[in-house]
């Protein structure tokens, strides 16, 4: 075999494991798999559309629609890995951002604080509806399918109920930074700097897997595997910064930037992976959803987790709910309608098993990307709103099947 040659195959196989390690690591190479779909999807796309796919401008407004998408499945995975499901997300969007609006219209109107109060009170809000969900599911041991359909119905009318079904518009501007456009974004300057820092932080943390590894007597610390790694999420960071900056605000030459949602999609999705990843409660999560019977026999108590995952699945409902009323510029009742296709599609499709205890926060982005992608090129193609849904409900379908296909094959 030539050099060249080999050092092909040897890169072929390097990154199925820069795509793991990337994703919570173990054998699962569905990731890479989600990757390549990913890009042929948007070459198809782009394709279709004449270059209009991949402008500036449509991909400014994909980093939008997937971040609220995006937020929620990261709570949805842990749900899912503990073997239960939340219908009634999309209704906690709807409810919780009628909810702030009313803080900010009626019962605080003109405060400059109403924009904060409100944004706190749809975050309580969202821990409230999952700490009744979860205690009904977990203490009072009703299905999680029947509790949170029974709150997807409950909440979507309550949000009619609060405010007669009438749309509360428009919001205080600082809350509207939060949703991203003109205002809720960094500029170009501020999202090369945050870039830079992302990769200040990757050559930190190397530095210290170094020292660690060094210590313990490691003879070779790094591995060309960990620097191509830190080279490939530095190049990610940049890569991300140049796209969002090549969006210029209408009738200038000033970037756009980075948008705060996005900026709170990557710290959601940092938070939860360390905690899915390297924290007690992420290891008795996966513990549940591995095998109930055996996590209860360690000592982990199985009811408090599911509690408290259906907990921290409301705060990040409501927080995806402040980012998509605020983006809105409106508190809508009907805001959030089908969203829960779109998160658990997201999860599933992302490589979260629907058997429990096997799923990464990672994959939960890259499936969402996968969605909203789809839908923004059937939008501009010109296909209609109904057969959008249907394509996504197929590709739902299609995604738990070889779910199942492959947990069928995988090697015990």
């Amino acid at each position: 075999m030539t050099p060249v040659l080999q050092t092909a195959l040897n890169s072929t196989r390097l990154l199925p494991r820069l795509l793991q390690a990337a994703g919570g690591g173990g054998r699962d190479t569905r990731l890479l798999a989600m990757v390549i779909v990913l890009a042929l999807i948007w070459l198809c796309a782009n394709a279709l559309t004449g270059g209009v796919f991949l402008s500036p401008r449509n991909l400014f407004n994909l980093s939008l629609q997937v971040s609220v998408v995006a937020i929620m499945a990261s709570g949805m995975i842990l749900v899912i890995v503990t073997r239960h499901i939340d219908l009634s997300v999309g209704s906690q969007v709807g409810f919780l951002g009628v909810l702030g609006g009313l803080v900010q219209s009626t019962w605080l109107p003109g405060s400059m604080h109403a924009w904060w109060l409100a944004s706190l009170v749809m975050l309580a809000g969202g821990m409230v509806i999952g700490l009744i969900q979860g205690a009904l599911v977990a203490y009072a041991r009703i299905p999680s399918f029947v509790v949170t359909l029974g709150g997807l119905l409950f909440l979507r009318n309550a949000a009619y109920e609060l405010n007669d079904g009438t749309t509360i518009a428009p919001l205080s501007d600082t809350f509207q930074v939060l949703g991203g456009g003109q205002n809720g974004v960094l500029g170009g300057p501020l999202s090369w700097t945050a870039a830079g820092a992302v990769a200040a932080y990757i050559a930190f943390s190397l530095m210290r897997k170094y020292q660690r590894k060094k210590k313990l007597g490691i003879q070779n610390p790094l591995q060309a595997f960990d620097l191509i790694s830190a080279a490939l999420w530095c190049l990610c960071a940049f890569g991300l910064a140049a796209v969002m900056n090549s969006y210029k605000r209408p009738g200038t030459d000033e970037a756009m930037g980075l948008a705060f949602p996005v900026l709170i999609l990557i710290a959601v999705t940092a938070l939860m992976t360390v905690l899915a990843r390297r924290h007690r409660f992420g290891r008795h999560v996966f513990a549940v959803g591995g095998d109930p019977q055996s996590a209860r026999l360690t000592g982990i108590n199985t009811q408090h987790v599911v509690l408290k995952v259906f907990v921290l699945m409301g705060f990040l409902s409501g927080l995806a709910s402040i980012v998509l009323t605020a983006r809105l510029n409106a508190a809508a009742s009907g805001a959030g309608t089908m969203m829960e296709l779109y998160v658990i599609a997201a999860a599933v499709i992302g490589g979260t098993s629907l058997a429990g205890g096997a799923g990464t926060i990672l994959g939960g982005c890259v499936g969402a990307l996968i969605m909203q992608s789809l839908q923004s090129a059937m939008v501009l193609l010109g296909i209609a709103s109904p057969l959008q849904s249907m394509v996504l409900a197929g590709v739902l379908v299609l995604a738990v099947w070889i779910d199942t296909m492959w947990r069928e094959r995988r090697p015990s």
